[in-house]
């Protein structure tokens, strides 16, 4: 058995974590730690919004479209993932939201993967 490698499902293994499956926030020694990038995938039900806009963002996001119709609102603009391998990139100090018009799959890659920084937690100065 190697110990660099993990095999998983994405669906059942984001349900451990809020989504993210590749991070800061995975063990020590486990292939999924990582402090250069976080990955997330994330399930929304239909109409679920995000609860707060996040402001002082400190990270470059890229969000794909698996499956659904899924909207991202950023400063000025509001962005429609309609199809599959729609997405969208925004970088550091963009603040943004998003809500999910339809049951929607989205894959979340975001980098630098930084400690402490979590929905709803106040921006870092």
């Amino acid at each position: 058995m190697n110990d660099h490698v993990h095999v998983g499902n994405a669906g059942e293994d984001a349900a451990l974590d809020r989504g993210w499956i590749l991070g800061h926030f995975k063990d020590v020694g486990d292939p999924r730690h990582s402090e250069a990038v976080e990955i997330k995938w994330g399930v929304h039900p239909r109409a679920d919004a995000r609860s707060l806009w996040v402001r002082g963002e400190e990270r470059t996001a890229l969000l794909v479209l698996i499956s659904g119709r899924f909207r991202v609102e950023l400063p000025g603009r509001s962005v429609l993932l309609a199809r599959q391998g729609d997405y969208v990139v925004w970088g550091r100090g963009v603040d943004h939201s998003w809500y999910a018009e339809e049951e929607s799959v989205v894959l979340t890659v975001r980098w630098p993967s930084v400690p402490g920084y979590a929905a709803g937690a106040q921006p870092r100065t």
